[in-house]
């Protein structure tokens, strides 16, 4: 089974809803069977938080399922070894996953808009307050993931 390691700052926001929104993607897809996602933060900022309640608001409105029984945990240097997939959600992510892993040699770190035919940020819900809009653009990045691992 292959790996996708969704990363944000604090994992209680925007990276555990795109492991909800891929995981429902690839069941949707039929990939289920063949890949798998998961996220974890930068920081230790909310390390053991569940997933931030306006998140699971947009979830919910948009049907997607997600792990209730969701914590925080941090990415270490071992995840680039476990993971065929690092996809972060803005710069700032892209900088810290790239320091936490040494490097990247085998061209796995990604931004998630990146797959949408984009270099931009999703921005951090918890400081704007949008998290439909973010949901909207990590959405887009899991469908033009999915087409790319469907090529």
């Amino acid at each position: 089974m292959k790996k996708i390691l969704f990363v944000c700052h604090g994992n209680i926001c925007r990276s555990p809803m795109a492991e909800a929104v891929m995981q429902y993607l690839l069941k949707e897809n039929n990939l289920a069977d063949q890949y798998t996602a998961e996220s974890k933060a930068t920081t230790q900022d909310a390390l053991g938080h569940g997933i931030d309640a306006r998140a699971q608001r947009e979830l919910v409105a948009k049907h997607i399922p997600y792990d209730r029984g969701h914590r925080a945990s941090q990415m270490t240097r071992s995840d680039y070894d476990n993971y065929e997939y690092l996809i972060c959600m803005d710069e700032e992510n892209f900088a810290d996953m790239n320091r936490i892993t040494g490097g990247d040699p085998e061209h796995k770190e990604h931004k998630i808009l990146e797959f949408a035919g984009s270099y931009d940020d999703v921005d951090d819900p918890w400081y704007t307050n949008d998290f439909e809009t973010a949901y909207n653009e990590i959405y887009r990045g899991c469908e033009g993931l999915i087409k790319k691992l469907t090529k």
